[in-house]
């Protein structure tokens, strides 16, 4: 019934892993490219739930919403906190080893 729809968001979701596993070197566009993992993974998830008709599924991608928004949050604060004590946000000067 909604096959292209779901083909997108499947090819929206295999597009932002490899640009998550090609790209590593800034963390804005990792951070990016988690937030479009999570966002095609909440289109999956609603639609699933709407198909299936069943009001205990409507729950979990509301849930899988306000967890992305949290790591959202928590990357943005890394960005920042990163950015004042090392000066730029490359990921390859980024020693979370060294205190």
């Amino acid at each position: 019934m909604t096959t292209p729809v779901y083909f997108a968001s499947f090819c929206t979701f295999i597009i932002t892993i490899l640009g998550f596993l090609l790209h590593q070197t800034y963390l804005i566009p990792t951070l990016l490219c988690l937030e479009g993992m999570m966002l095609s993974l909440f289109t999956i998830l609603s639609m699933w739930s709407i198909q299936l008709e069943m009001s205990s599924f409507m729950l979990t991608p509301m849930l899988m919403l306000s967890f992305s928004a949290c790591e959202a949050g928590m990357g943005l604060s890394l960005l920042v906190a990163s950015s004042r004590t090392h000066g730029s946000n490359h990921l390859q000067n980024l020693n979370l080893l060294q205190c």
